[in-house]
């Protein structure tokens, strides 16, 4: 079952897995001839005409994107956090709601094959190609950066890993959510908002102190950036929190899919 599932969904992953390295590896490549002397002056002239919100956003307030590493932790994670996301949650959303839709449930209950064991395989393959993709991506940027300049390792590192504590709960969740549909379609929509509204949250809350208690309806706060260029770290708090939720929605996956009715 399980050698079944990486078959079916390796053809997504690549294509996910390419389109990241190949934006990265643009970057990598073009980088340094564009930022030399005379254009990171220019650009932190154009920088500080900018409102502190729009800077914020970015992390521009707190890192300069005078190098790659600079850009890797302003846009360059935006863009992680975002891809990353939606990927976790279109497997979500797919993974388990595409037996109803290709009608290949049949298949499935014509061998000796219980609910639980569906589920737990589909846990089990989306969780390892979630992790499987920061990795990759991880390892690639690691040799980009270090072909063209230094870097802090230990805050690259906690960095590279944050989408993790994003992800996993973010696949959990549309998983849980297509457990109340019978079609992909109607479960994809409501899956990648949920990831654009967490992140606008999160974005919302490092705006000031007034808005900072949205963080606590995002997802994405669990592995801001933000905090962790600024900290130095991921707090404990929120690894104990990303493994809770999980547990919440995995347990809801497995109470209401054995009592779906499947077409």
């Amino acid at each position: 079952m399980i050698k079944r599932e990486l078959k079916v969904n390796l053809k997504s992953f690549l294509i996910w897995i390419i389109i990241l390295m190949s934006i990265f590896g643009i970057v990598f490549i073009m980088y340094p001839s564009i930022m030399n002397s005379e254009n990171i002056k220019d650009m932190e002239e154009l920088i500080k005409v900018f409102p502190e919100e729009m800077l914020k956003m970015f992390n521009m307030d707190i890192t300069s994107i005078s190098s790659a590493f600079g850009w890797l932790k302003t846009e360059g994670f935006v863009l992680i956090l975002l891809i990353t996301g939606m990927y976790s949650s279109i497997l979500g959303s797919n993974i388990l709601l595409k037996e109803e839709n290709d009608r290949t449930i049949e298949y499935l209950y014509a061998k000796p094959i219980s609910r639980n064991k569906i589920i737990t395989s589909k846990i089990l393959v989306g969780i390892f190609y979630i992790i499987l993709m920061i990795l990759l991506i991880l390892l690639f940027n690691l040799v980009g950066l270090s072909l063209i300049e230094k870097i802090d390792l230990k805050l690259f590192l906690l960095l590279s890993i944050s989408p993790i504590l994003i992800c996993i709960p973010i696949f959990f969740i549309s998983m849980f959510i297509s457990c109340f549909f019978n079609k992909t379609k109607k479960v994809l929509g409501v899956s990648i908002g949920i990831v654009f509204i967490s992140y606008f949250l999160m974005i919302l809350s490092n705006l000031n102190d007034k808005s900072e208690f949205f963080k606590y309806f995002s997802i994405y706060s669990l592995g801001d950036p933000r905090n962790i260029i600024l900290n130095n770290n991921i707090p404990i708090l929120n690894i104990i929190i990303c493994v809770f939720v999980s547990l919440i929605f995995i347990f809801g996956i497995y109470k209401i899919y054995n009592r779906k009715e499947l077409v």
